[in-house]
C-alpha cells in the first residue's frame, strides 16, 4: 500500500540559495541525520537543460548513497536515486532505483514567500512510498517506518537555517 508524506519549513533565505543548496548532491549527507553516518558514494551529474553548471542535479542524474540502517551498528543500506524532474528555483523530484522501499517517488518544492516583511522560501517535501513486504510491511510502516522519516524531516528542519548561512 503506497503512503503519503507532506513536510513543510520555511526559511529566512532566497528561493535561489535555497534551490541551488537542494539541488547540489553534496548537500545530501548534511541534511541528513547525524547518525545515519549517510555518505554520497556515487554521483553521476547530468546538469540541468540550459545551464553550464556543475553542481545541480538535473534530469538523468544519479546519486548513490550509503548510510545506518540502525545508527549504532556498522551495517549500511545503499540507495539509489534519480533525478526526474528538474524545474530551477521550483522544484525537483528523485525516484528510487535501487533501496530499502518497493517505490519511492519524493518531489522537493520552492516556493518564494515573504513572512513579516521577510523575503524567504517555503520549502516542501511531497513523499509517495510504498515499504513492500504485504502486512509485515504495513506494520513495519506504522510502527518505524513513518516515525523514521518524520524524525528524519524534523532533524533536517532543525539544521537548515544554520547549514543555509555558510
Amino acid at each position: 500500500m503506497t503512503s503519503h508524506l507532506e513536510f513543510e519549513q520555511w526559511v529566512p533565505f532566497p528561493v535561489e540559495i535555497v534551490f541551488g543548496f537542494f539541488s547540489n548532491p553534496a548537500n545530501l549527507p548534511r541534511i541528513m541525520p547525524t547518525a545515519s553516518g549517510t555518505r554520497l558514494d556515487r554521483v553521476n551529474l547530468v546538469s540541468p537543460l540550459g545551464t553550464a553548471r556543475t553542481d545541480a542535479a538535473g534530469v538523468g542524474t544519479t546519486i548513490a548513497t550509503s548510510f545506518r540502517i540502525i545508527p549504532f551498528l556498522p551495517f549500511r543500506a545503499r540507495w539509489i536515486a534519480r533525478i526526474t524532474e528538474f524545474e530551477r528555483n521550483h522544484h525537483f523530484a528523485d525516484i528510487q532505483d535501487q533501496g530499502p522501499f518497493k517505490s519511492w517517488h519524493h518531489r522537493h518544492e520552492f516556493l518564494s514567500e515573504t513572512r513579516q516583511n521577510v523575503q524567504g522560501t517555503l520549502v516542501r517535501d511531497v513523499i509517495d512510498y510504498e515499504v513492500g513486504f504485504g502486512p509485515l510491511g504495513s506494520v513495519a510502516n506504522s510502527l518505524f517506518v513513518r516515525r523514521q522519516m518524520k524524525a528524519t524531516f524534523d532533524e533536517r528542519q532543525a539544521k537548515l537555517p544554520r547549514l543555509l548561512q555558510q
